[in-house]
């Protein structure tokens, strides 16, 4: 019995522990690269690409790059926590997965900035489209699952994320993509802040 009270213990901490990081994950991203583009006032939304700033010298590129790598390890963090909350269900598995490589790609979009070619290019494209593919899998886990609501939200954030780049490469708006690649980075914090507050709920109704 204390064995499998450990072992519930145990899950439940770390359904915690994720819980935080997909709270935080955004938090900290975002707060780097709004303090990377206030280090650089040339930056323009319309004409550069957020990447641009991992490669202007100094404090600017630090805090892009930096934010991105610890964003990317505390979403490694959070994609661990999905594998427990979707239950061990085959097709949640499937997408945890895919999102823990999306979280890799995040990593490597900061280890391997613009100027390391094409490595940089690949890490960008890895990152959006396996996100994309990631919560699109998860959001049909949650129906199967009848989490209903947590199952739409979860493919309109998919749709918002998804529609930006379309219209970014249909109809080009801007010449840079600064401001489609933020539009779709808040669909995809509001997601992770969303889940990451079910996951601690969650894990503290476990605990009565």
């Amino acid at each position: 019995m204390y064995k499998g009270g450990l072992v519930m213990s145990s899950k439940e901490t770390w359904l915690k522990i994720s819980g935080i990081c997909g709270i935080i994950t955004p938090i900290v991203a975002f707060t780097c690269i709004l303090l990377a583009i206030a280090s650089y006032p040339q930056f323009s939304w319309t004409g550069n690409a957020l990447s641009d700033l991992g490669v202007v010298e100094g404090i600017t590129a630090v805090l892009f790059n930096f934010g991105l790598i610890i964003g990317g390890i505390l979403a490694l963090v959070f994609a661990s926590g999905l594998f427990v909350f979707l239950r061990n269900k085959m097709l949640g598995g499937i997408g945890a997965s895919i999102f823990l490589l999306a979280a890799l790609a995040l990593m490597a979009i900061g280890i391997f900035p613009e100027n390391v070619k094409p490595t940089h290019y690949y890490a960008s494209v890895a990152f959006f489209v396996l996100f994309l593919i990631s919560i699109l899998v998860i959001g049909a886990t949650f129906l199967l699952t009848v989490k209903v609501k947590m199952g739409l939200f979860t493919f309109l954030a998919a749709a918002v994320a998804a529609v930006v780049w379309i219209i970014r490469w249909t109809t080009p708006f801007v010449s840079g993509v600064a401001i489609p690649e933020t539009l779709f980075a808040a669909s995809a914090s509001m997601w992770s802040i969303v889940l990451g507050f079910k996951m601690l709920k969650e894990a503290s109704h476990s605990n009565k």
